[in-house]
C-alpha cells in the first residue's frame, strides 16, 4: 500500500462511518432529569430499551464516566430468537440531566457485527417535556441504520410509557 492509499482510507472511514449512523429524537412528557435518570436505571433500562420482540437483561450498570454497562437482548419469539444479542460499553461522558455519551460494541465473532458504536444522548427541556435526540455512529455492517432507526423510535417509545407513568 503506498502512502497515498493510506492517507486515503481514513477519509473512506469517516464516510463509511458517517452512513453507518442515524439521529432519532422524539418528546417525551417527563422532566430532563426524569428521562436521564432512566437511562442509568438498570431496572428502568431493561424495561424500556429491548425494541418490541425483545425482553432485556442489565447484568450490570455502572452509572458513572469511566464506568462500564452489559447487557443482554432476547428475541421473545421463535422469529427474533436469532437476533437476541449481547453487548457491552463504557460511559465517556454523563452530565445529570443534559447528556450520555458512552461506547458500545456486540459480543460477537461475526465480522459484520463488529466495531464500536458511539452512542450520543442529549435531553433538552421543552415545554411538554424533554426533546430527547440520539445519535449512533459506527453502526455494525450486519445492521443497516434505517433498522437502527426503527429500534430507538420504539426503544423511545417504551421510555415514554416508562417515565410517564412513575
Amino acid at each position: 500500500m503506498t502512502d497515498n492509499d493510506s492517507e486515503g482510507n481514513p477519509t473512506m472511514n469517516r464516510e463509511q462511518n458517517n452512513s453507518r449512523s442515524m439521529t432519532v429524537s422524539r418528546v417525551i412528557e417527563a422532566s430532563p432529569k426524569r428521562v436521564y435518570e432512566a437511562f442509568l436505571n438498570p431496572d428502568e433500562l431493561a424495561q424500556w430499551l429491548p425494541p418490541t420482540g425483545f425482553s432485556a437483561e442489565v447484568h450490570h450498570l455502572e452509572p458513572e464516566e469511566g464506568g462500564t454497562f452489559r447487557a443482554t437482548f432476547t428475541g421473545e419469539t421463535e422469529e427474533l430468537t436469532e437476533y437476541g444479542s449481547t453487548f457491552s460499553g463504557t460511559y465517556r461522558e454523563l452530565v445529570p440531566g443534559e447528556r450520555i455519551v458512552y461506547t458500545e460494541s456486540f459480543e460477537t465473532d461475526a465480522p459484520e457485527m463488529a466495531g464500536e458504536m458511539t452512542v450520543t444522548t442529549i435531553f433538552e427541556e421543552v415545554p411538554d417535556g424533554t426533546e430527547i435526540t440520539v445519535r449512533q455512529e459506527g453502526i455494525p455492517e450486519a445492521i443497516p441504520p434505517s433498522d437502527a432507526n426503527e429500534g430507538w423510535n420504539d426503544s423511545l417509545s417504551n421510555l415514554g410509557d416508562v417515565v410517564q407513568e412513575a
